[in-house]
């Protein structure tokens, strides 16, 4: 299972309205944060699911409506009473901005690891190999937008029902079920059992993406195909203003549902719109008539996705 919240769906500029573009994923308790733009840490309050289980932070890039919030949220996290560390991933140049933006918070209760993703092809990051979650991979993609930027997908993978009657037949005892089921390979009797043994094919697992500041690429429609909920920046929704995203590297709400469509998600939230788009739903019509199940993004909207 995995929850779903958007904290908020502007671009640029924090309106009275309406918070920056944001989103928070939990997974078996843990958080991920994807961007931090100015006033994040209000809707995170406001979202009501804490700061101190958020266990990494996605940049997509490093204008300042997508980090300028880091300080402050960050010592919000400290605040929670977190002491573990706290993992930031982004595009190159991580380094540099987080210690900028750190200058004026610099005493935290966690450690910071800073990982740079590749700005030139996808990057795949397995949290079974670390201490976080246990089977979601993490994968990035790059983007065209006015600087280096990157588009996320985060998959909740689901193993093969395990198979007792094969189990038995192995005279693996009980006590070890648990573990295979879990993914690990055991050794009983001098004998090295693994998982794949007794377990059944992979069954579909649970896929969220995630793509702002970007005109639409080839690459994303295998990016995010099948994905369970595809979040799409829609920074323009009057047909009117393409060439103005062409120029400023966004998308229109008739290109992301293009994007949804080609890709085979099942629904797809807008977000990240211009401050002038004061009514989103005006416009909403352009996507359905493209993929159905469009909708326009709204702050604190809230979803939980299931195994299906």
């Amino acid at each position: 299972m995995i929850d779903v919240c958007l904290l908020g769906t502007g671009g640029m500029m924090p309106l009275a309205d309406r918070w920056l573009t944001s989103v928070l994923i939990r997974c078996n308790g843990r958080m991920i944060l994807i961007d931090c733009g100015e006033g994040t840490q209000i809707p995170l309050k406001l979202c009501g699911w804490g700061f101190k289980a958020i266990d990494v932070i996605l940049f997509t890039h490093y204008h300042a409506d997508h980090v300028a919030g880091l300080p402050g949220l960050l010592l919000a996290i400290g605040n929670s009473g977190k002491e573990e560390p706290l993992t930031l991933m982004g595009p190159p140049g991580i380094k540099e901005i987080v210690e900028g933006l750190t200058i004026i918070s610099p005493e935290l209760s966690y450690a910071l690891r800073l990982v740079e993703l590749s700005d030139s092809e996808i990057c795949e990051i397995f949290f079974k190999d670390t201490d976080l979650i246990d089977n979601l991979v993490i994968r990035s993609i790059p983007v065209d937008h006015s600087l280096t930027c990157l588009s996320y997908s985060l998959e909740l993978k689901r193993q093969g029902k395990f198979d007792a009657e094969r189990a038995r037949m192995l005279n693996i005892p009980i006590k070890f079920w648990k573990m295979l089921q879990k993914g690990e390979t055991i050794t009983y009797n001098g004998n090295v059992i693994y998982p794949e043994m007794v377990l059944g094919k992979a069954r579909k697992g649970i896929k969220v993406s995630y793509c702002t500041d970007t005109r639409p690429t080839e690459g994303l429609v295998d990016f995010i195909k099948g994905s369970d909920l595809f979040i799409c920046e829609g920074m323009y929704g009057d047909e009117k203003d393409f060439d103005k995203a062409v120029q400023k590297k966004h998308m229109m709400f008739s290109e992301a549902a293009e994007l949804a469509s080609k890709g085979n998600v099942r629904e797809l939230w807008l977000t990240h719109y211009s401050p002038s788009l004061t009514d989103p739903e005006q416009y909403i019509k352009a996507a359905r008539d493209i993929f159905k199940n469009a909708y326009t993004g709204k702050d604190l909207h809230k979803k939980t996705i299931t195994f299906s």
